[in-house]
């Protein structure tokens, strides 16, 4: 369900008690962390006992498993309900809030309620907001900043996707599929790519560029916008946001980029380059994550610190010793040889991406993937582009579509991507039945082989029932 976001947006110490419709998310988790965190009274329910809860619950946040009208307690006036996108309209909490005439808010209104007085760097784009967010605020945390900080995921450096901190920065994750990217208001901003995704809310392409116009206009007139030239969604919108007398800092590996890469090198699991700003040298910057697109991600974040100013050394210390947030490229185990990796990668471009970086670690080996499609109208709309993307592994098991917010279409299903992957006929599998998928990953790989999960869905699981059997097999 999509909310109305309130024409004046209260601070957090204003919402009264708050309670989270659908808390396990890592939005909505985020969000109640840094308000627990500054004293706010939370509580919350989801239908999913997640990774994000335990952490909350350590903090004293009452979390309900499952929906019911009872977990709002005696909420009354002045009390807020934060709902997640996912909720659907007829969630006995939201009703229940509703007859009781508390105060709704959508995911967006909660997490700015939590910004007033900060400065704030929202990164924004269709794909690397999360690893952007996280290398920026390590980059930060290392240069001896404290921001608040909310990530699509769990940063492995501190083991949380959120924090309040002390200082007056507050680095954000900002999503524009619902358009919640549009409320914050951001001192700064980054921009890594524009490529038409979440057509379901944005209906065409050329509503999904506008509305990256319209977060530019949001961005303070005294701040700025961090652009990635090498995508040409983000050059343009760089070119706008300049014509509209907005300060551009751009970065990639052409010579007209601001924050310029030259010598980018793969080894493994590690990337370097080199860094020139404004044609001068600053020095290697070198990060433990492979692929092309991290290092792209890391230089917009370094060009977000210098702009701050802070010092190249201290941010560039703090870019290589980000180890990734969950669901990144993120290494599960490894059984008799096989590695299992898993990320969440859902849209073909990132698909494509994720198995650049996956090569450069595989070495020798083969690639063996499995991809959950997510969402029936993202499949319909880039199915057969997310099989091409596919073809670059050498062994695909392509799931049945995650169906999250949207309802079943027998027309839209895990085939139409897997009848797109161009490989041979026998190293392609659509498997609709997902407790089948473990055996069937496990029957394709051998040792020194990579076993990648792909997806935003519940794909995820795969990795330990993998290793499992894979010990089993021993």
């Amino acid at each position: 369900m999509k909310l109305p976001v309130p024409d004046v947006l209260l601070p957090a110490d204003q919402l009264g008690r708050v309670h989270f419709i659908g808390i396990g998310g890592a939005g909505l988790s985020a969000i109640a962390r840094i308000m627990a965190a500054n004293g706010i009274e939370v509580s919350g329910s989801d239908d999913q006992d997640t990774p994000f809860l335990p952490a909350l619950r350590e903090l004293g946040v009452t979390c309900h498993l499952g929906y019911a009208a009872e977990h709002l307690g005696d909420l009354g006036e002045g009390d807020t309900v934060v709902v997640t996108t996912a909720a659907r309209d007829d969630n006995p909490e939201v009703a229940e809030a509703r007859r009781r005439g508390l105060r709704l808010l959508p995911r967006s209104a909660g997490l700015a309620a939590t910004m007033t007085g900060l400065r704030v760097v929202a990164v924004a784009g269709t794909h690397g907001k999360t690893t952007t967010t996280g290398l920026l605020t390590n980059a930060l945390l290392a240069a001896g900043a404290d921001p608040t900080y909310a990530v699509g995921g769990v940063l492995t450096a501190t083991g949380r996707n959120a924090h309040a901190g002390t200082g007056d920065l507050f680095v954000a994750e900002a999503d524009e599929s619902d358009g919640a990217f549009l409320v914050y208001r951001p001192h700064a901003a980054v921009v890594t790519n524009v490529e038409p995704d979440h057509l379901d809310n944005w209906g065409t392409a050329e509503a999904y560029h506008a509305a990256f116009d319209e977060f530019a206009t949001t961005i303070d007139r005294d701040g700025f916008l961090v652009c990635c030239l090498d995508d040409p969604g983000a050059a343009a919108l760089a070119d706008r946001a300049r014509a509209g007398g907005l300060e551009v800092i751009t970065v990639g590996v052409g010579a007209a980029c601001d924050l310029r890469l030259v010598d980018i090198a793969f080894d493994g699991s590690t990337s370097t380059t080199r860094v020139l700003h404004d044609g001068v040298e600053l020095g290697e910057m070198r990060l433990r994550i492979p692929g092309h697109h991290y290092v792209l991600d890391a230089a917009a974040a370094l060009a977000v610190g210098l702009r701050l100013g802070f010092a190249f050394p201290d941010l560039a210390s703090g870019l290589e010793s980000y180890t990734g947030t969950g669901r990144r490229m993120e290494l599960k185990g490894e059984v008799g040889g096989i590695r299992v990796y898993d990320s969440y990668a859902h849209h073909h471009v990132e698909i494509a991406g994720d198995l650049q970086a996956a090569r450069s670690i595989v070495g020798d080996g083969r690639l063996v993937v499995a991809f959950q499609p997510h969402l029936v109208s993202r499949t319909r709309a880039l199915g057969p582009q997310m099989g091409q993307a596919l073809g670059a592994a050498d062994e695909v098991v392509v799931l049945d579509v995650y169906l999250a917010r949207e309802d079943a279409d027998p027309a839209v299903t895990g085939a139409l991507v897997a009848d797109a992957v161009p490989l041979p006929p026998d190293h392609v599998a659509y498997v609709a039945d997902f407790d089948a998928v473990p055996r069937e990953l496990v029957r394709r790989a051998r040792a020194g082989d990579v076993i990648l999960t792909l997806g935003a869905g519940s794909v995820t699981r795969l990795g330990p029932q993998v290793l499992a059997l894979l010990q089993g097999l021993r």
